[in-house]
């Protein structure tokens, strides 16, 4: 998948885009399946909220043969390439799972203060580009940015160590303030398969979900090649990882013949 021009412009200006229902219904439904299989998983990479519930499974894509043929599908792959101009790798993949009823609260932050503090990451040259897993409504969580807000940089500086149930290093409550007479806020709202790509050092958040609907996102955290880890990683490696192998796109369809194979379902010829 490429970007026009205008896209480019529109990303550069605003920090983020979002494209409704690049995957289809069938490959959103195999995602689905396969993103409550892994969340139900005993696993270390996989963090939860006080209930119990699943908060973030970190590295899927090595312990799921779906999700692994997704972190090569050209509609993830391709777009960070052509905006960091070079190949990229996997500094993260994850699903984060706001639970139906007790999904708790994603702090304003941004990501990149994070990646260069803890695991030495040089330079804001990756990003986050995200699928909606479920429809992502107004009122289950959606992701909230603040557009333009990568403008200002990294601000190592305007952040509390907050002691929270989920500890972290969060933008102040006046920080959060100017930035929204700014730019406003925004939440990207959707079916699933709806795609979100935002800036590293974009200003974003989310609120708990306290309805009977769930909201997953998976999250390909890419950074381009050039701007690989350096020095001594604070996190485990599933979070931040340290195989710098460029990812290798796919062809178009891989996701969708592997979903096919998987059911049985027989190629047409």
């Amino acid at each position: 998948m490429q970007l026009t021009h205008a896209q480019l412009a529109t990303f550069d200006k605003e920090g983020w885009l979002f494209f409704p229902e690049i995957f289809d219904a069938e490959e959103m439904a195999a995602l689905r399946e396969e993103a409550t299989r892994v969340l139900a998983e005993p696993r270390e990479e996989i963090r939860r909220e006080k209930s119990g519930a699943p908060r973030t499974a970190f590295a899927v894509h090595r312990y799921s043969e779906l999700f692994e043929a997704l972190a090569h599908d050209p509609r993830l792959v391709e777009p960070l390439e052509q905006i960091f101009g070079e190949q990229v790798y996997m500094h993260q993949f994850k699903i984060n799972a706001m639970t139906a009823f007790t999904g708790e609260t994603w702090m304003w932050h941004q990501d990149f203060p994070s990646w260069h503090r803890f695991d030495g990451m040089p330079a804001p040259r990756a990003m986050n580009i995200a699928l909606f897993v479920d429809e992502v409504k107004p009122i289950n969580g959606a992701l909230m940015l603040i557009p333009r807000s990568h403008t200002h940089g990294a601000l190592p500086d305007a952040y509390d160590d907050m002691t929270t149930s989920h500890p972290g290093w969060y933008l102040t409550q006046g920080t959060v303030s100017d930035m929204a007479s700014e730019g406003g806020i925004v939440a990207p709202t959707g079916k699933p398969g709806g795609l979100l790509m935002f800036h590293a050092n974009m200003a974003h958040g989310s609120p708990p979900n306290m309805t009977p609907y769930p909201r997953r996102i998976v999250y390909l955290t890419l950074s381009a090649v050039s701007n690989h880890l350096v020095g001594q990683q604070q996190r485990p490696e599933f979070i931040a990882h340290t195989d710098f192998t460029p990812v290798q796109a796919g062809r178009p369809g891989d996701l969708r013949d592997m979903i096919r194979r998987r059911s049985g379902i027989a190629e047409p010829a």
